[in-house]
């Protein structure tokens, strides 16, 4: 009897739905997070009988044949790719994405990563770093003596000072965009890794070649909708408990073999 190990597949597959909604769940209030899904699809099947044998008796072809399934199995974790709605924080640094496209940082090891989280900081340099201190690129760093920072939706950095009527441009903010959003390495920290899935990050100046904006004093909030992540976790449990049911049922059925005098 192989319901057992069918509805064990099924069971391992409605706790990986749950596994990915508890993260969607946890993370609603995470800058920039995007909600992921679990994706399933079927094991291979058993071929009793193939569809389109000739029949041995009159030579007949069977039309559907007897294929059996062998449960299902997780094939991928998705982002869904959905922007989050602008909050506005005031602050000098905080900056918001409007439409397409990723804040490159530099990481420790010099390889370059990718967020949208836009919460931006001013190290004890002065340079514009991430809530984890990585160095956003280009590298800019803001005077000491700055009274104010100013940030366009084309991503140049102007400084005001005290002494001075016209502000002085500190540098110019750039934003990469992927064929295959998708295809990023989550590792956590808001950041992404690029990858073969994802191609080549293509950096171009906010707003231009479909690159967004940049919103000053706002940050992105979370596109996880709480309703539909509890909608989906009582679906799983349904499904969970259905599963749990059939290996309950083929266990009596077992049993009742084994009793057959």
């Amino acid at each position: 009897m192989k319901a057992l190990q069918i509805a064990a597949t099924g069971m391992s597959a409605q706790q990986t739905r749950v596994d990915v909604i508890s993260n969607n769940l946890a993370n609603m209030s995470t800058t920039g997070y995007n909600a992921r899904r679990a994706e399933f699809a079927d094991l291979y099947y058993q071929q009793a009988v193939r569809p389109g044998t000739i029949s041995a008796s009159d030579g007949t072809v069977i039309p559907a044949g007897i294929q059996l399934g062998l449960g299902a199995r997780p094939t991928a974790v998705t982002v869904s790719i959905a922007q989050g709605t602008p909050s506005a924080t005031g602050g000098d640094l905080d900056l918001a994405i409007d439409g397409h496209g990723y804040i490159e940082v530099t990481l420790p090891s010099g390889i370059s990563g990718y967020t949208r989280d836009g919460a931006l900081k001013r190290s004890p340099d002065g340079q514009i770093v991430t809530s984890d201190g990585y160095p956003v690129a280009p590298g800019i760093t803001i005077p000491d003596e700055t009274r104010r920072v100013t940030i366009n939706a084309d991503g140049e950095v102007y400084a005001y000072f005290n002494d001075r009527v016209e502000p002085e441009l500190l540098g110019q903010l750039t934003l990469a965009g992927f064929t295959n959003e998708k295809g990023l390495e989550a590792i956590g920290s808001n950041l992404f890794l690029e990858t073969n899935a994802s191609g080549a990050a293509l950096v171009s100046l906010p707003g231009q070649e479909g690159m967004g904006t940049l919103r000053q004093g706002y940050l992105e909030e979370s596109s996880v909708d709480p309703v539909r992540e509890i909608t989906e976790l009582i679906k799983a449990q349904r499904g969970y408990e259905l599963n749990a049911k059939v290996i309950t049922a083929a266990d009596q059925m077992l049993g009742a073999t084994v009793q057959v005098r």
